[in-house]
């Protein structure tokens, strides 16, 4: 299970935000880390510019610098990619957001490896049954992605729907991780 850490947003502003490239399978990664060395942002180098939004919406217009997450994250991640899907599982991230938004960005951190779930069941798992359409946009607004598992959501048939990677990474996510809706 990830060692999640969603603060309220006000005790979540990092002093520093620093921002690494980071080759994968899938495309160049970027890594966002503060300076406590935990996660606040993983997205790919295509889509860089919502990451960027995302980060403006949790942190305001806070510089990313250039530079090195520290070499366990970088470790771990690589661990992954490798095929050692749980390796991530642990890592610390932190995220601002709303409380809505952390409870669904928690939830998903309950799906294990290899499965999926919908979005109508992520919303019960929440207790918000009727919440479907909000689970979707929360999901969607996740700025940790793979560490904070959205591509484990998918349609009520079974379907890939919507993922901020892209759905041929979702998919290819998804086999990594040995889910058969892949």
């Amino acid at each position: 299970m990830p060692r999640t850490i969603v603060s309220p947003p006000e005790a979540s502003r990092p002093a520093r935000l620093i921002l690494e490239h980071v080759p994968t399978p899938i495309g160049e990664a970027l890594l966002v880390t503060d300076e406590t060395g935990a996660l606040r942002a993983f997205d790919f180098a295509d889509y860089e510019s919502r990451m960027r939004t995302l980060m403006r919406r949790h942190y305001g217009d806070m510089a990313l610098e250039a530079g090195a997450t520290r070499p366990a994250l970088r470790a771990a991640i690589d661990r992954y990619f490798a095929g050692d899907a749980r390796a991530i599982e642990g890592l610390a991230w932190k995220t601002n957001g709303t409380e809505f938004q952390r409870r669904v960005w928690a939830a998903l951190c309950t799906i294990p490896k290899g499965q999926t779930l919908s979005y109508k069941g992520l919303a019960e798992r929440i207790g918000k049954p009727a919440a479907v359409r909000a689970v979707g946009l929360a999901n969607g607004s996740n700025p940790v992605a793979i560490v904070v598992p959205c591509h484990r959501v998918i349609g009520a048939n079974g379907s890939l729907t919507g993922y901020g990677g892209g759905l041929p990474r979702k998919a290819w996510l998804l086999r990594h991780e040995g889910a058969k809706a892949a």
